[in-house]
């Protein structure tokens, strides 16, 4: 790939077909995806509700821009605002961009400028969510960031106390950090962040990005902690592979979001729509979510039974099926050989490997995961079990 920056550590392999859990390379191998594009199959690959509901769409029209009225929109969007208990939906094309939009309308409805974050977030790579993101090693080197984000312990109620100043538009939270290692916010944390956010007349920002869309087997995470958000984003999931972002927020922040104030020219387009509303309705759907719960569930017991006596395994943590293994040493030479012996994760930091299966895994997939990973974990030079 001599012609294109080398923004990404490439792997070996170039995936070449999948459906449902399977991927398969150039080499004709095959693999199960606890990738899942990071977080985005959450239907698998190749889904056919939403390929034949983006196959319709191919025959009629594929972009107007956002000058006219587009029906599938308004469809989309009221799934979305039904889900969330919300009410207006902007469409765009990343969860870096609903992340911007997001950042934009709290700073125009507050008249604040001052947000706050969380060390360890993660919110994009734009030079807004970039500033917003609460890791040195995605600041580093692009110079001044801007100046009216703050970073606070995650999990850690008492720093928030200590916070008076009323210039604060939002506080921005993950309810579980993803690419800051699959943590998950404590209920006490997580209400702390929403009371401080009543207290200071700023608004409550959840970034569902990566948990949104059934991957905690809610429609989005923060409904485990029974949370009232003013502004929620969605991508990954939201289009089965369609590049679709979303931020959804409250009635009373539409007047902010007027004719004018922010736009995107391919946000919302009509194929995009088409696959995220497919998507929506087969996810949304209750028994579906029901099911994800479930295999969830059994997959956790599983792992922490079979991996407890591992000493280098020191925390098996998430919801549903965002799931993070911690381990004591660094996971990449883990990861490698989960990849030769047929099982595709990612990291989540140094030290934890990011299990994302497709919300559509069956059991015997979770089955034949979990023999993988029992087996490579063990020959690991430095695993040892008691």
């Amino acid at each position: 790939m001599s012609h294109v920056f080398p923004t990404y550590n490439r792997l070996d392999i170039e995936l070449v077909s999948g459906k449902g859990t399977e991927v398969q390379d150039s080499n004709g191998q095959i693999y199960l995806d606890f990738i899942s594009g990071i977080a985005v199959c959450n239907l698998g690959h190749a889904p056919s509700v939403v390929k034949e509901a983006v196959e319709q769409q191919l025959e009629k029209l594929w972009h107007v821009s956002n000058l006219f009225p587009i029906t599938k929109q308004e469809e989309a969007a009221s799934l979305l605002a039904s889900a969330s208990n919300l009410d207006a939906v902007f469409f765009c094309n990343s969860g870096a961009e609903a992340n911007e939009a997001a950042i934009k309308l709290a700073k125009k409805h507050t008249g604040k400028t001052r947000i706050l974050t969380f060390k360890q977030s993660f919110h994009g790579r734009t030079f807004a969510t970039m500033s917003a993101t609460g890791q040195e090693k995605v600041h580093s080197g692009f110079g001044p960031l801007l100046p009216t984000f703050e970073y606070f312990p995650y999990n850690d109620e008492s720093a928030l106390l200590n916070v008076k100043e009323k210039d604060v538009a939002a506080i921005m939270v993950e309810v579980i950090q993803g690419e800051g290692g699959v943590n998950p916010g404590t209920i006490s944390f997580l209400q702390t962040v929403e009371e401080k956010c009543r207290e200071l007349g700023a608004l409550l920002i959840i970034d569902e990005v990566q948990t949104g869309i059934g991957r905690t087997g809610a429609p989005f995470a923060y409904q485990h902690y029974s949370l009232d958000p003013d502004i929620v984003t969605a991508a990954k999931g939201l289009g089965s592979g369609f590049p679709v972002g979303a931020m959804i927020g409250k009635e009373e922040l539409i007047p902010s979001f007027s004719p004018g104030t922010h736009g995107s020219t391919f946000g919302g387009n009509p194929l995009a729509m088409a696959a995220a509303k497919a998507t929506l309705e087969t996810i949304f759907d209750e028994s579906f979510l029901q099911e994800v719960q479930s295999k969830a569930k059994y997959f956790i017991k599983e792992l922490q039974n079979h991996l407890q006596e591992c000493q280098t395994v020191k925390e098996i943590k998430g919801t549903g099926f965002m799931i993070g293994i911690q381990f004591d040493c660094e996971v990449n030479e883990i990861i490698n050989e989960l990849r030769h012996n047929g099982l595709l994760t990612i990291p989540a930091g140094v030290h934890v490997i990011r299990l994302l299966p497709p919300l559509t895994v069956t059991y015997d997939e979770l089955d034949k995961s979990l023999q993988i990973l029992v087996s490579t974990v063990k020959k690991q030079k430095s695993a040892s079990f008691y």
